[in-house]
């Protein structure tokens, strides 16, 4: 399983960004699908997360009412719409997958998570 993300960019204050998670070597039909970022000297968090059985959707507090997930599976893609930015948004930006099941509430914990992609850099300006 390969994954890859892209999309992200430097935007001001209030901008708007759609980051896309690209699946390669399998169908996404069947796994859960997490983005997290990491800040420099902060670890990694869980911002958002989508099942593959019923669409469901989950999202940290922080993010909340700007951010959301959403999936294509027949382009094999999720993504990741950011309205509202700010410089706390700043950040790289994973996607991250795992077979959907067994997760429970830990969609946020990054080693729930089997596969993940590079990475891409949201820097947000004030």
């Amino acid at each position: 399983v390969q994954l890859q993300a892209f999309g992200g960019g430097l935007v001001q204050t209030g901008g708007s960004l759609r980051l896309s998670c690209a699946a390669s070597g399998v169908t996404l039909d069947f796994y859960a699908i997490g983005w997290f970022r990491q800040a420099p000297g902060k670890e990694r968090e869980g911002v958002s997360f989508i099942s593959s059985s019923d669409g469901s959707s989950h999202y940290a507090e922080s993010v909340k009412g700007r951010f959301t997930i959403s999936r294509d599976n027949a382009k094999n893609t999720v993504y990741l719409q950011m309205n509202s930015l700010i410089p706390e948004d700043t950040a790289v930006y994973y996607c991250a997958a795992r077979p959907d099941y067994g997760l429970g509430d830990l969609w946020y914990s990054d080693v729930m998570y089997d596969y993940w992609g590079q990475g891409t850099q949201v820097t947000v300006s004030s």
